[in-house]
């Protein structure tokens, strides 16, 4: 089993999120007309406030320019968001040999001081050509990385969304979002991996303790509240797990199916990640989930059928990244089908590539661009939605 799975054992780190904190790939996620689902005749203008709004076009031609000027290698390095060898010298040779989008801190990068922690993490901004996005799951509760270390982050108590609502009500779940948000932003984090958007009523579901615990009309509110909270602090926020784990079994140890229909998923899961969208979110994580009314064949993030929803039934125009391809159901699938997942998740429509195969993925995708699987049109494609959540939350000018 991958690095992440040793991890969970020998660390005695739960997934299910019964302890206090947890693994590196996120572990152990009445509706007003505002955010009701759209028809695919409407229009998806967000509002000013928004971050689905379009650059000017002095950034799209500075963006573009950009792109112009990149190598294949250069493009394909900002597909992926990877876990990098620990120490300095390694973790910054990583970024600048391969290019990286992006960079995932889990539980084991939380130790040292926090100026060690810090200079760390601007050694791989220095080491990066386009800036990179440094993300980690902080979404309070079980799946707090905040909470690991004092001498990191100030403290180590970072509630759940459901605990903050039981004590202040919404204001409380809003200040600890920002609370939070301030604290990554200060350590030089500027992806968080929250809010969890998932809705389940089974209190004994794996996902239910991350998750805000009531309606999906409820947790559309809740979500509408919390992104402008997050990403007003200048970090990016990401709805997760679409298309909604409901009571679905862990993928981080295996696979999981769940028979729900589509008009199921349209009807209860899909409006928190329809009101996250009309609050502006930066980007939406792909869960590994067979849903086999829609791909009975794929998980949920290596399949175009699921994936292709975000765009055509919510008109999502932001990031799409996957869940961590290191997880169970992922490598299992891989194997078994003698397929590489990193090439299978680009094709199906995702942007960003939550793996740390890059070694051997970025190749793997050479070839499949060569053999005409995948075309530079759409890698351009997700490399600008990259720059643009890169140029929104000021790291890329």
């Amino acid at each position: 089993m991958k690095k992440y799975l040793v991890r969970l054992i020998t660390g005695g780190l739960i997934v299910a999120g019964l302890g206090l904190v947890a693994t590196k790939f996120e572990p152990v996620r009445s509706v007003t007309a505002a955010i009701t689902l759209i028809n695919p005749k409407q229009s998806n203008k967000p509002t000013k406030a928004t971050s689905n709004a379009k650059p000017n076009h002095h950034s799209e031609d500075k963006i573009q320019k950009t792109i112009d000027k990149m190598s294949l290698s250069e493009k394909l390095g900002q597909l992926y968001v990877a876990d990098v060898a620990r120490g300095d010298a390694a973790a910054n040779s990583a970024v600048k040999n391969y290019h990286l989008g992006g960079v995932i801190l889990g539980s084991e990068d939380f130790t040292g001081s926090r100026s060690s922690f810090k200079n760390h993490i601007k050694g791989m901004q220095k080491s990066a050509k386009v800036p990179l996005m440094i993300g980690t799951d902080q979404e309070g509760g079980t799946v707090s990385r905040l909470s690991i270390s004092r001498a990191i982050s100030g403290s180590t108590y970072y509630p759940s969304p459901q605990a903050a609502y039981h004590s202040g009500g919404m204001k409380n779940v809003v200040a600890q979002a920002k609370r939070a948000a301030r604290d990554l932003k200060a350590l030089g984090i500027n992806w968080n991996y929250a809010p969890d958007v998932d809705v389940s009523a089974n209190k004994s579901s794996f996902i239910y303790a991350r998750t805000f615990g009531k309606s999906a009309g409820k947790t559309a509110s809740y979500v509408k509240a919390v992104v402008p909270a997050i990403q007003g602090q200048g970090v990016a926020a990401t709805l997760k797990h679409f298309p909604g784990y409901g009571s679905a079994a862990d993928t981080h140890v295996g696979g999981a199916t769940t028979n729900r229909s589509l008009a199921n998923l349209k009807r209860v899961d899909f409006l928190p990640f329809k009101a996250g969208i009309t609050a502006g979110a930066d980007s939406i994580m792909v869960t590994h989930i067979v849903l086999k009314r829609i791909d009975s064949h794929r998980p949920a993030s290596l399949s175009k059928k699921v994936v292709k929803l975000l765009r055509s039934d919510l008109g999502y125009r932001g990031v799409i990244v996957t869940d961590s391809l290191q997880m169970g159901a992922v490598t299992q699938y891989a194997r078994a089908h003698h397929i590489n997942a990193d090439v299978l998740a680009f094709k199906a429509g995702n942007d960003m590539l939550m793996s740390s195969n890059y070694r051997s993925g970025i190749p793997a995708l050479k070839r499949a661009i060569k053999n005409k699987q995948i075309s530079i049109k759409q890698v351009d494609a997700s490399v600008r939605r990259i720059l643009e959540m890169k140029q929104k939350i000021g790291i890329y000018k």
